[in-house]
């Protein structure tokens, strides 16, 4: 058993100049699907040239990493890291990202959602001048608050990403390895792939893909994970949160402004004061209910801060088969 940081991890794409795919995917109790998962991308990828498949096991429970390992053993160009326990999907997605070998990589979910078979059209549209591509799904296959948690998350996305970018975002995607030496050095508990392949270019292309039903067992994702990912995407990468207390910091003023001319006016016109108890809890529970939003979110900056400080790792690889 070896345990690796991420750094050690990123020191290795210096080979990432080789012509040739690495497929990425994150792996989380699907132990079975990874057998036909590995099988039909080797299929597509096989004709195309060097290719390797990178399975990161991101704390599974079930029997997923002896599975990996069974496909590392049997099947060439498969490699498996096993994190040391669930840092998230993004977070896994990162571990092996930094361990890709060739000049592209590709991204997929474990549950064949995301049919192989469409891989090459991210490939082609690559070749096109863009330096990431997304498969826009055609249709998707969520329930209700599954969706309206992905809608809150691309409106996350618009502040880092841009509104134009955002919409295409998916877990399914194409790139050029050296858009990842812009976050070579990134070391940080809070991961968003996306945010980051922005940080070294500007390039991005979509093309419309398949998108499967899920065969097996349950998105791992609930709404609470999901808008867990979008607040944590706009507090870790993005100062609107802080622009948007401050407006209403500014807003809530205007308005403490005009109570205090209403009141005073009519104590002049009327010769009397606002009376009730009800219109003074009133304004005092709208006055505290802005400044305590405006200091959870410094919390949620301040915290996103401690963690950085604490040099807490984005993963930790335990084994590599």
């Amino acid at each position: 058993m070896r345990l690796r940081y991420l750094w050690s991890v990123g020191n290795e794409k210096g080979q990432a100049g080789i012509d040739g795919v690495s497929a990425v995917v994150p792996v989380y109790n699907s132990e079975t699907t990874l057998g036909q998962l590995v099988e039909r991308i080797a299929a597509v990828l096989g004709p195309r040239g060097p290719f390797e498949i990178i399975l990161v096991d991101d704390g599974s429970r079930d029997g997923s990493w002896k599975q990996v390992e069974a496909l590392a053993t049997a099947v060439p160009g498969v490699r498996g890291l096993a994190l040391m326990r669930n840092f998230g999907q993004h977070n896994a997605v990162l571990a092996g990202i930094r361990a890709a070998r060739f000049a592209t990589v590709v991204t997929l979910d474990d549950d064949l959602q995301h049919p192989p078979e469409e891989i090459p059209k991210l490939l082609d549209q690559l070749d096109k001048g863009y330096m990431v591509v997304y498969g826009a799904p055609i249709g998707g296959h969520h329930g209700l608050w599954r969706d309206v948690a992905s809608i809150v998350t691309k409106v996350a996305l618009q502040g880092p990403m841009g509104a134009d970018t955002a919409r295409i975002v998916s877990a399914f995607r194409a790139f050029r390895a050296e858009v990842c030496d812009a976050f070579a050095n990134y070391n940080g508990p809070f991961v968003s792939v996306d945010v980051l392949l922005t940080w070294g270019t500007t390039k991005f292309g979509s093309v419309s893909v398949e998108h499967h039903p899920r065969r097996e067992g349950s998105s791992n994702y609930t709404f609470r994970s999901l808008i867990s990912h979008a607040v944590n995407m706009a507090t870790g990468f993005s100062t609107l949160p802080l622009q948007l207390a401050s407006i209403i910091g500014f807003a809530f003023s205007l308005l403490g402004l005009a109570v205090l001319a209403w009141v005073l006016g009519r104590y002049i016109v009327v010769g009397h004061s606002v009376s009730g108890f009800p219109f003074l809890a009133s304004a005092i529970a709208i006055f505290s209910g802005a400044q305590l939003f405006a200091l959870g979110i410094i919390g949620e900056y301040l915290a996103r801060m401690h963690f950085r400080t604490m040099q807490k790792p984005s993963y930790v690889i335990e084994t590599e088969v």
